[in-house]
């Protein structure tokens, strides 16, 4: 029943091996720092901790009244086990997919952990997908159960029962389904479980959790317990003074990013491993959010850049408000100067003098707005750029940046510790070899890569992944990403967007020639839209509207509501997150002889990105 949670060691290395042809760097690798178990799964997590620790505190519940209540390790197995034996009451038997709908709460780590403990296999769904992203998803994994948490989504997978016969279950969060699973499973002898845990081991699958591609639908990226064991050991042995305390203050921390992403899935089961004490954060308004992060202090936080960037703005606003609009921006300076020393260099005696005078007048306010204990930040999802990344390690916060996909469980690269280096994302994950391809691309290999998308070929193993992303080693094995081969994007809030659905059903409409989807580290998505000419000219037909001038068009009102409402249609196909918020139309088309479309009529996206700039910068200037 043990997945052998003492963790067994290896030589720390203190370079990654490297492997240079032609003078250039084309593989890193780092050798594992933790062996992988040999037996047990997720599942057994919870009952370890309360075997070996049961009356530390491995997580926090909010109460009403707004104070956080520990929940000890032995409390937090007997909730497992008491959830695991309502699944089972309720008919699901192992290999079974449970799918879980809600944002960032108690009740979905719980039930995760207890669908591992039924020898379940967990499949996420985004708190706020579509009807019909909800239902690919439970489709294609064939998923009996699912758990939502509120009646909206439940009124959303409930409209589409009658597209999925075989799923069995709904349950409610918010109505309840927590207490009905353990009344359901009050009967079922214990011994039912440790027998669906002992038929679990790590090559089984743990989860399916789907991620966007390209063109067509999303596939489900099958993660094994043996992937996340070797993600979140060697990442919890590595970044040391992350999980395992190293002050008078105990390793905390408060997840706010989706449960539904691999990379807050991560931390949280990294988490339970490591029993560092983990809370949940719902609601990512700011008011909720600076309001949960000062009652619960943590001390570290898994954040991506557009929360970041937040926090620094919102210090910036509020010292313009106050006057101290110049003074903000010295200190701001003095922290990215700070934080530019790095590989061990000690900063000049006037450059921490500088420091220590704002210190008491800015960082500080800076480390309050995140709860006041925070020390280390571990930053995913996107780029987090050099400049806040220097500012915020010149305020007192380290940075530990990373790149990785939901194909490789989270990260692959990461900040070694002591070693930061602004710009890159840092050396392989331990346990992990990158290598750049011919053309520029990064493969990766290492225990952590997935076993393949369901219903499609295996991976992992010894075969290296295409990430689908353009990057470079440098000479001391540090990974920047300089691109992407794949059209994907990732918003600077961290959502994989697939353009090609949009920019389909956009072209489908009679008004629209061309159309490309922009949202590449922004925080929303937006459109560059072309006029198709015959549709055009009937348009200005039935409007009268043949004299108007196509510069002037471009900007009517009621052709610009028309469009909207083309808009509106294809943002029915994607969560809010991933729908169009602004549209520029053009004057011009997109053309195979300006460069814009290759012979097959493709776009070509940097070319269109760069002859339009102007208009894309438009798009996110405050209306």
């Amino acid at each position: 029943m043990s997945a052998e949670s003492s963790l067994v060691r290896v030589v720390k290395p203190v370079e990654p091996g490297k492997t240079v042809i032609d003078g250039r760097v084309r593989e890193v690798w780092v050798p594992a720092l933790v062996a992988p178990p040999q037996r047990g799964s997720l599942g057994d997590i919870p009952f370890d901790n309360a075997r070996e620790a049961p009356h530390e505190s491995v997580l926090a519940r909010k109460d009403r009244d707004g104070t956080w209540r520990d929940v000890t390790a032995a409390e937090f197995a007997d909730e497992v086990l008491a959830v695991a034996k309502g699944l089972i009451a309720e008919g699901l038997r192992p290999g079974d997919r449970l799918a879980i709908m809600a944002r960032t709460t108690y009740e979905w780590t719980l039930l995760d952990f207890a669908g591992w403990a039924a020898g379940l296999v967990t499949v996420p769904i985004y708190p706020t997908s579509s009807a019909i992203q909800a239902r690919w998803i439970i489709q294609d994994s064939g998923a009996v159960a699912c758990a939502v948490e509120d009646t909206a989504q439940a009124r959303i997978i409930s409209a589409e029962r009658p597209n999925l016969p075989w799923l069995r279950h709904l349950w409610e969060f918010d109505t309840g389904a927590v207490a009905r699973l353990v009344t359901a499973g009050r009967y079922v002898p214990d011994e039912v479980v440790r027998d669906r845990l002992a038929g679990c081991g790590p090559e089984s699958v743990a989860t399916l959790i789907y991620t966007s591609g390209t063109t067509g639908q999303p596939k489900g990226c099958v993660l094994t317990h043996a992937n996340f064991f070797a993600e979140v050991d060697n990442s919890v042995e590595l970044l040391h003074p992350v999980f395992k305390s190293v002050s008078k203050d105990p390793a905390s921390t408060l997840l706010f990013l989706p449960l539904s992403h691999v990379f807050g899935r991560m931390v949280a089961v990294g988490c339970l491993r490591a029993r560092v004490k983990l809370g949940h954060a719902p609601s990512i308004r700011s008011e909720d959010l600076l309001a949960d992060l000062a009652g619960f202090r943590p001390t570290f936080l898994l954040a991506i850049p557009y929360v970041l960037e937040k926090v620094y703005n919102t210090a910036r606003a509020t010292a313009e408000r106050m006057g101290r609009a110049n003074s903000f921006d010295r200190a701001a300076k003095i922290a990215r100067a700070f934080g530019e020393v790095v590989e061990g260099k000690s900063p000049g005696l006037g450059l921490r003098a500088a420091r220590a005078l704002y210190d008491p007048l800015v960082y500080r306010r800076i480390r309050a707005a995140l709860g006041g204990r925070v020390r280390y930040v571990l930053s995913g999802g996107s780029p987090l750029g050099r400049r806040l990344a220097a500012f915020y390690t010149g305020a007192g916060i380290e940075v530990f940046e990373g790149y990785g996909l939901t194909e490789t469980t989270a990260a692959a690269t990461v900040t070694p510790p002591l070693r930061p280096r602004l710009g890159t994302v840092g050396w392989p994950l331990p346990g992990t070899a990158v290598r750049i391809a011919d053309d520029g691309e990064v493969l990766l290999r290492g225990p952590h890569v997935f076993a393949g998308y369901w219903n499609g070929p295996p991976a992992g193993g010894d075969q290296w992944l295409a990430t689908g992303d353009i990057g470079e080693l440098d000479a001391d094995g540090y990974l920047t990403i300089t691109g992407r081969k794949k059209d994907l994007i990732i918003t600077s809030g961290g959502k994989n967007v697939a353009p090609a659905p949009l920019e389909d059903w956009l072209r489908a409409h009679p008004l629209v020639g061309q159309c490309m989807v922009v949202g590449d580290n922004r925080p929303y998505v937006t459109a560059l839209i072309t006029l198709e000419p015959e549709g055009l000219q009937h348009w200005r037909q039935m409007r009268k509207k043949l004299r108007v001038p196509i510069g002037e068009l471009v900007g009517d009102e009621e052709l610009r509501a028309d469009l909207q409402r083309a808009v509106d249609e294809a943002n029915r196909l994607v969560s809010r997150a991933e729908s169009i918020r602004r549209f520029a139309v053009l004057v011009g088309d997109f053309t195979e002889e300006r460069g814009h479309l290759t012979p097959s009529l493709k776009l070509r996206r940097g070319v269109v990105a760069r002859d339009y700039a102007a208009e894309i910068e438009s798009l996110y200037r405050r209306p």
